[in-house]
């Protein structure tokens, strides 16, 4: 039966090594040094006898209090009125009795005690005192720890020190804990009650139920005195721990630590995932401002080119009445009897009045509704880019950079945002940003005006130089036409094809002012978006690679959390 028991251990062991080695992947792919080498530890202290770790502040009587528990009638650990104990002592059964120092601040003791084959015992530090090595402690031993014993001085239990560092052990790690108030004989049975008692209620309201706080005497014990209150501990180790029932214990124990730290790691994804979403609500947002914006400045073209057109339909209507009305058979009479006596010129001449009447206004009225009009297309586009700047400076950072799993990947964030927002505040700072060549009939005539206002600044003059576009000279083709069909107007039939030429040629104009104004306007608007989005290039990176990682980091996740979940309902009786 034992050798069944042995075997249906040695394949649990081997299972959950499997499920921690799979965890240990999942911090080294996280990043995460110190989490990676805590589950590295905990995989290798599987095989390894349950352990107790025996902390507490300097001169509670932590090394008196281990040799005594061990019985040995030797100092295995050093105790001395000074504090002594540099290093972290781990206490584990040997054939024979040696030392092996595994760094500065570790050694092996290797002891032949019976009770070791079925426990190893840790003695750490004081809390209080050597900050730097709780590093080592923490590490190394508490995760992979299977009862804490927490020594106190028997006349005072209450420093704050030892207290925070419970909350770590028991808050953080879940760890079960024994409490144990040392050198007994230095108080009275009235301050040993008092202080059980204050031990107990400190240690409910911490979260635990039932908590076991037992009273001892090191010195006594060790000097073979009577009533020392080792009895009762030993008692409690026999009933609960020792006895066959540590390697199942300490399984448990394994179990319930990798479940901590896959849930800890599950808490980091959850705020990382938050981080994430934000991020990505934050880039469409601003997707979404742009295509709002874009479709304001779109409209904003359509109303101006709407307002060009009325006034040259205006314009054109005038000409075409005065065109009508000079080439009619009385008034090309009028116009000739009277041109014979020098009044008024002749037809020709008067035509070619009419045509360049046409183009002065045009060009004229057309530019100065133009230039009305660009001062609020400048203001739409201009908004664009403030409210995009806005947005950048209030993005959310939920992920802080010193959180405990994921500060690297918040650093990393944090640097790709403020890199984001220097990159756009040059961006808006640079005039050519927001030229565009094919707006411009003569760059250099507009150049000079430019050194008024950098950058965004810059837009009006910018857009104002549309009214040096060809396109608002309409009037060539009309005047070429005019100039073909005018060499010849005699007769009616000439009159009428002037008429409906000039109608065509005005008609034609008119198509082209709208079409040719509204696709540059609309693409010099496309392309100042496409710039704009440029500048998001390596957040964008950001965004995938983070999507992709949380992916592959949550799927794990869930894995080793259901098969550590599936064992651990196995393993309960």
């Amino acid at each position: 039966m034992s050798n069944l028991i042995d075997a249906g251990l040695q394949a649990d062991r081997a299972r959950l090594e499997e499920i921690i080695k799979r965890l240990h992947e999942l911090t080294i792919r996280i990043g995460h040094e110190e989490m990676a080498r805590t589950v590295s530890d905990l995989r290798n202290r599987i095989f390894e006898p349950f352990m107790f770790v025996i902390v507490g502040e300097v001169k509670a009587g932590k090394s008196s209090f281990v040799n005594a528990l061990l019985a040995t009638g030797e100092e295995i650990a050093k105790a001395a009125p000074q504090p002594m104990t540099d290093t972290i002592q781990q206490i584990i059964y040997g054939e024979e009795r040696r030392e092996v120092t595994v760094n500065p601040y570790l050694k092996k003791i290797f002891l032949p005690v019976e009770i070791l084959r079925e426990i190893a015992i840790v003695d750490t530090p004081g809390t209080n005192t050597i900050v730097e090595y709780h590093q080592e402690i923490t590490e190394q031993f508490i995760p992979a720890s299977d009862l804490i014993v927490f020594v106190f001085e028997a006349k005072n239990p209450y420093r704050q020190s030892a207290w925070d560092f419970f909350k770590y052990i028991h808050g953080d790690w879940r760890k079960k804990t024994i409490f144990v108030l040392q050198q007994r004989d230095l108080a009275t049975e009235q301050e040993l009650a008092v202080n059980r008692e204050g031990v107990a209620e400190k240690a409910r309201k911490e979260g635990i139920e039932a908590p076991q706080v037992f009273a001892v005497s090191a010195r006594d014990e060790q000097a073979g005195q009577a009533d020392t209150g080792f009895a009762p501990l030993r008692q409690y180790i026999a009933d609960n721990i020792t006895g066959g029932r540590a390697p199942r214990l300490k399984l448990n124990n394994s179990v319930l630590t990798a479940q901590t730290i896959n849930e800890k790691i599950a808490d980091g994804l959850l705020t990382r995932r938050r981080q994430y979403e934000a991020d990505a609500a934050f880039r469409q947002d601003i997707q979404q401002t742009l295509d709002e914006q874009v479709a304001q400045s779109n409209k904003q073209v359509d109303l101006m080119v709407e307002n060009l057109l009325l006034t040259y339909d205006g314009i054109t209507r005038d000409k075409l009445a005065e065109l009508r009305g000079g080439l009619s058979m009385f008034g090309l009479v009028k116009r000739s009897i009277a041109s014979t006596f020098g009044s008024t010129p002749g037809a020709k001449e008067w035509l070619e009045n009419l045509a360049s009447g046409l183009e002065t206004d045009l060009n004229e009225k057309l530019r100065a509704r133009l230039n009305e009009n660009v001062v609020d297309l400048a203001e739409t586009i201009q908004q664009m880019v403030k409210t995009i700047d806005l947005k950048l400076r209030g993005s959310q950072t939920i992920l802080s950079n010193d959180h405990e799993i994921f500060s690297s990947i918040a650093e990393r964030r944090e640097n790709v945002l403020r890199d984001l927002q220097d990159q756009f505040n040059r961006f808006v700072s640079k005039t050519e940003n927001f030229t565009d060549e094919s707006l411009f009939a003569d760059r250099e005539n507009i150049a000079p005006n430019l050194a008024a206002g950098g950058g965004i600044a810059a837009l009006g003059v910018i857009l104002m130089a549309l009214s040096t576009l060809p396109v608002v000279d309409v009037t060539g083709g009309v005047l070429t036409t005019v100039g073909i069909i005018f060499a010849g107007f005699s007769t009616r039939g000439k009159r009428k094809r002037i008429v409906e030429g000039f109608e065509e040629e005005i008609s034609t104009g008119r198509t082209r002012l709208a079409t040719e104004l509204e696709e540059k306007l609309k693409s010099y608007i496309a392309t100042l978006r496409r710039r704009i989005e440029g500048n998001f290039g390596r957040f964008d990176e950001m965004l995938e690679r983070e999507e992709k990682n949380l992916l592959i980091l949550e799927g794990t996740h869930r894995e080793v959390r259901q098969e550590l979940a599936v064992l651990e309902e196995e393993l309960t009786p």
